[in-house]
């Protein structure tokens, strides 16, 4: 089925496939969190529905954001894997979590800090190739059937 838009606004269109507060939960767990199975989802954190993630990845393979796949020595687990139009996210990501680290410590002061996001403040851009390049180099390095 494909994707509708309510207008022809870039902003609009690309909150019509991102706005669900689940999509980029998920982008972020494959991205950064090495999440790429169904069951790695389910087991994190965020605890999402497996009503919700089952849609959502629906979601993201149809937009072109993931594609589904499987290991050659394993037919039966899905893999997720992110395409380069996923992989376009990370800066979108990063700017999620510079705002974060600057407008919502005082509410939620417990949000991560570290070394990780030394790097992400120091050079936003490079803290965004960094994740794009790791997760290449994971994706050389993962066999999976086409």
């Amino acid at each position: 089925m494909p994707q509708e838009f309510r207008c022809n606004c870039p902003f609009t269109s690309a909150l019509d496939v991102l706005g669900d507060k689940w999509i980029l939960v998920i982008v972020k767990q494959m991205l950064i969190e090495g999440k790429e199975t169904f069951k790695d989802f389910i087991e994190s954190e965020e605890a999402i529905a497996t009503n919700i993630l089952s849609a959502k990845l629906k979601l993201l393979e149809e937009v072109g954001v993931i594609i589904k796949t499987k290991r050659p020595e394993n037919k039966k687990t899905n893999l997720y894997l992110l395409t380069e139009k996923g992989l376009a996210l990370a800066p979108v990501l990063v700017e999620l979590a510079t705002w974060s680290d600057h407008h919502l410590r005082d509410i939620h002061p417990t949000v991560l800090d570290g070394e990780g996001m030394e790097l992400l403040r120091n050079d936003k851009a490079a803290f965004a190739r960094a994740l794009e390049e790791k997760y290449r180099e994971k994706l050389a390095n993962t066999t999976y059937v086409p």
